[in-house]
């Protein structure tokens, strides 16, 4: 038994869940909390924006499979956590948020400042609290942590009030524990094993679920026995290197991709580790592939997504016991994947070695992936350009392609950098922002400068919401409505002591991501992007594809045929 202020104890006890930083903005009603932090452990990231403290967080999170930790006051700033709440909810990251209140017992100041957060936080939480005893410090926490790190991975939140945080308290700490996940049922798994076997042309589908360090051995063991192509999410890119000749592509799009013609094909998909938060990888129609769904929680059935098979448990030991049950069939015929391989591969390439200037994405997507190293990561925030990085670009480790398809938010490619930087000192980290996105969160470019960390920031530039202006043109709309003007990006990169740098050449491009990423500060590049390409590409050439079942079908020549 301890008997210590109610605020150590509170830092104790994230000690005890091994908490390393706490990103946040204190305020006065934290203060007793601070105190207490002051002589931790735990190490504080002062950021310059709530939001931003909550994005790093999540993102610490995502990196660590650990719950991350922000910290915040009352009101204005708990209210500013709630994107990054819904950002970790959706995006299944770790997330504690601790935020101060005014006294409970007693208040001189009315209702001054004061909203229900406990309240606001439980559409976006697995767990909101207020503390209204600090002898209930050891047990929330413990089950605020254990809540948010067990699969799926989410939010939870805490609200200590500033005269609970000065109470005296005499309680023992939670002890730790490590939580076994259940493995599947097994006439579950011998069910889906003999649809595998008995499928003709089967497909694995890899999503967010199943980019988990233990779960990379597995897949990638029960791909090699096999032979069965995959193709991944977005949020799964690296969960098996992709440059594995059985890749087939990211699902950058939800549908009328190349790669979506060997899904329409598929007449089995082995679904591991997505859910239907993330933007749709495939639609399901009636009649069409069965689809067996491995993951650690039972399926959400909506119109475009309702499994025949669902193998609930831990997805590794899942897969694992596929690998060891499963008998090569001689059904299995890959024949057209591999045709389909062979198209995305060329159309992911094309005009990647172009020099027109301003730059066109697949050029742009070329030249980070030659400036980066295998274990390079790369953090993109949310505009279009997040689909050609998906598209092209190939990850060739677990979580080296950071981006969000589940909130989808803007704003948070700066911020989830700086996390990944600090958890992976030594690795090399590049933020990629359009102007919109970096804009919403640029401020943090101080918190990286006094942090001296080495990290560099690409800012796609186009002066507009270049995302919405693609969908706009998509509807046969008029542009309108979604163009601005930018700071001098170099000067503005200079006023926070970082070095900034305008690209008027497409060939500086490489150069100076290689200068950038090997040499010690922060650096910030200004990219010109012709998203032309938008449409040419994404809506143009797309429509006029068509999935070929048949060889001997007759079509016209302006066409793109997969045969």
């Amino acid at each position: 038994m301890i008997g210590m202020k109610a605020s150590d104890l509170f830092v104790k006890a994230l000690e005890n869940e091994g908490v390393e930083y706490i990103f946040g903005i204190p305020g006065e009603e934290n203060l007793d909390l601070l105190e207490s932090l002051r002589t931790s452990s735990i190490k504080l990231i002062l950021t310059r924006h709530e939001q931003a403290a909550g994005f790093m967080a999540a993102s610490y999170g995502r990196f660590t499979g650990k719950a991350g930790v922000c910290l915040s006051t009352l009101g204005p700033g708990a209210t500013n956590l709630v994107t990054a709440a819904a950002y970790a909810q959706l995006g299944g990251m770790p997330l504690v948020m601790i935020t101060g209140q005014k006294p409970i017992k007693s208040s001189k100041q009315g209702r001054f400042q004061i909203v229900d957060i406990v309240n606001m936080m439980k559409p976006l939480t697995y767990s909101t609290k207020q503390i209204v005893n600090g002898n209930t410090i050891p047990s929330i926490i413990r089950e605020s942590f254990k809540l948010s790190e067990t699969e799926r991975p989410g939010a939870t939140h805490i609200e200590l009030p500033e005269d609970i945080a000065r109470e005296d308290t005499i309680v023992q700490i939670f002890e730790k524990h490590d939580i076994r996940r259940p493995s599947a049922d097994s006439k579950a798994i011998n069910s889906a094993v003999k649809m595998i076997e008995t499928a003709k042309h089967p497909l694995i589908l890899i999503g967010a679920g199943a980019n988990r360090s233990r779960t990379h051995d597995a897949l990638l063991e029960f791909v090699n026995k096999t032979g069965i192509l995959f193709f991944n999410t977005q949020m799964a890119k690296g969960a098996i290197d992709e440059r594995h000749p059985q890749f087939l592509g990211t699902a950058a799009l939800s549908d009328n991709d190349y790669l979506h013609c060997a899904i329409r094909k598929a007449d089995l998909i082995i679904n591991v580790g997505h859910d239907i938060v993330e933007k749709p990888p495939f639609f399901m129609r009636h009649g069409d592939a069965k689809v067996i769904h491995v993951n650690y929680f039972k399926a959400h059935i909506d119109d475009v997504y309702f499994p025949q098979i669902e193998v609930i448990g831990d997805i590794a030991n899942t897969i694992t016991k596929f690998t060891e049950a499963i008998s090569l069939s001689n059904t299995w015929d890959f024949d057209y994947f591999k045709q389909v391989k062979k198209e995305v591969d060329v159309h992911t390439q094309q005009d990647s070695d172009s020099n027109e200037f301003p730059i066109k994405p697949q050029r742009l997507v070329a030249d980070v992936r030659k400036a980066m190293t295998e274990d390079g990561i790369i953090a993109l925030d949310n505009g279009v350009y997040k689909i050609w990085f998906a598209r092209n670009y190939y990850a060739y480790n677990a979580n080296t392609v950071l981006l969000d398809n589940a909130l989808a938010s803007m704003g948070a490619g700066l911020p989830s950098a700086i996390a990944a930087k600090i958890v992976y000192p030594e690795q090399k980290v590049l933020a990629i922002c359009g102007d919109g996105g970096f804009m919403m969160n640029s401020q943090e470019l101080e918190t990286a400068k006094r942090l001296n960390l080495d990290l560099t920031v690409l800012i796609i530039n186009d002066s507009s919401y270049g995302m919405i202006k693609w969908k706009q043109k998509s509807m046969n709309l008029e542009e309108w409505g979604l163009d601005f003007d930018n700071p001098d990006f170099v000067k503005y990169a200079e006023s926070y002591g970082a070095k900034g740098y305008r690209i008027t050449k497409t060939d500086d491009l490489l150069p100076q991501l290689q200068y950038c990423l090997n040499t010690p500060g922060l650096h910030i590049i200004d990219m010109p992007i012709d998203y032309s390409e938008n449409s040419k590409v994404l809506i143009d050439e797309l429509q006029r594809l068509v999935c070929i079942f048949d060889p001997t079908f007759e079509v016209s020549e302006d066409v793109s045929l997969i045969l």
